[in-house]
């Protein structure tokens, strides 16, 4: 005999669990707590076995009876009714874990050893601005090109070009990871390529060769701090990044060989780079040894001593010198590289002290002491000369 929805409502619990069958192997459990599930028993395969339809009252009847009709579907077609409902649970769930965030997060946890922390950070807060809060809870596998363009176009139309194509590569990465680790069957990003506007590279302004005994000068009358005019100076001599400049500490300096090693964890390619130390280099290190020689960092913040200089100390003492978009501290590197190479030294003993990226990786692993004796010349000739364009006139 079928069931009713009044017999359904009805149905009160009893010291032992029992059914009410509705016919075709539905049928009603009422448990001792009055709690009341619906069942489908049937054979497949020669075993008898059961398959759960849902909990009433929020399956009705008659959706039970709908779901009854389906698993018989199933059945005919040769299927195992729990199985198919396992396995459609399980893809439900797979998609949950795979989502863009959680694929990103996975992929940035698998990389960010190989960069240095501040770098690692902006891969991060990138995604956390600018995708994460659209896209992050999607299947990374159902992700279209035009999906994602769709997201990058706001980047674009704020004006950060380069914001923009950085982002982008980065997802690159990401549905790579994604295909590797079985997520997802394609990578998009290739297809966006020239989709994008891109960023016209404004090179630092620097100092020509005319322009350094002018320079020098200034720098030597500059009435700031003492700890910015020799970082300026030091900054000058060893033409390396200002961000290895602002954060080296003094066990990083040894005096007997003459040399600055810059440990991996702070270069930009996370390789130790050697920077050897002209006379005249010595000679400014030793002049802030009596001001900052007690100190964790060659150039501690004058405001925090516990970290170091800012970024903008040396930028702004340049502007007080009269030098604003005339040049920067990163412009001292293409100085360097300028007359260097008008002067005749070899380009790879050059790009080398430049701490520029060597894509073989290999061989950049034995890099940091290469073309060191050559290095060594070079560095002290560099001096010798900023020793004498400083007393031009």
């Amino acid at each position: 005999m079928s069931l009713s929805d009044v017999k359904v409502r009805n149905a009160k619990p009893q010291a032992k669990p029992y059914k009410i069958s509705d016919g075709d192997g539905l049928f009603l459990l009422v448990t001792t707590s009055g709690s009341k599930y619906w069942r489908l028993k049937y054979f497949f395969a020669g075993k008898e076995k059961l398959l759960a339809l849902g909990v009433y009252p929020d399956v009705s009847l008659d959706n039970a009876r709908e779901r009854r009709g389906q698993a018989r579907k199933t059945l005919a077609a040769g299927n195992d009714p729990s199985a198919v409902k396992k396995e459609a649970k399980r893809l439900i769930q797979l998609k949950d874990k795979n989502t863009f965030e959680t694929v990103a997060r996975e992929w940035h946890e698998q990389q960010c050893h190989k960069w240095v922390p501040h770098y690692s950070t902006c891969v991060l807060n990138r995604l956390v601005a600018y995708l994460f809060p659209n896209m992050g809870s999607r299947p990374i596998a159902d992700i279209s090109a035009q999906e994602l363009l769709s997201h990058l176009r706001v980047v674009e139309k704020s004006g950060a070009l380069d914001l923009a194509q950085r982002i982008m590569q980065s997802c690159g990465q990401i549905f790579m990871y994604a295909i590797a680790t079985g997520r997802a069957a394609r990578n998009p990003v290739p297809d966006l390529r020239g989709a994008l506007k891109t960023h016209v590279t404004k090179h630092h302004s620097y100092l020509k060769a005319a322009d350094l005994p002018e320079f020098l000068q200034k720098l030597e009358a500059y009435d700031g701090g003492l700890q910015t005019k020799l970082a300026l100076r030091f900054l000058l001599l060893t033409f390396v990044r200002t961000t290895e400049l602002r954060a080296a500490e003094w066990p990083e300096i040894d005096f007997e060989k003459a040399e600055w090693r810059i440990p991996a964890e702070r270069m930009k390619m996370k390789e130790l780079h050697i920077v050897p130390l002209s006379r005249q280099a010595v000679a400014v290190l030793r002049e802030l040894q009596n001001h900052t020689g007690n100190r964790k960092y060659l150039f501690p913040n004058q405001h925090n001593l516990l970290t170091f200089m800012s970024e903008n100390t040396m930028l702004y003492a340049l502007y007080r010198m009269g030098y604003h978009s005339r040049t920067t501290g990163h412009g001292f590197r293409s100085t360097a590289s300028t007359i260097l190479n008008e002067n005749g030294f070899a380009p790879d003993v050059i790009e080398r002290q430049l701490a520029h990226c060597e894509r073989n990786k290999v061989r950049a692993a034995y890099n940091h002491a290469q073309y060191l004796t050559e290095r060594r010349k070079m560095m002290q000739w560099w001096a010798d000369y900023l020793g004498g364009a400083g007393k031009k006139k």
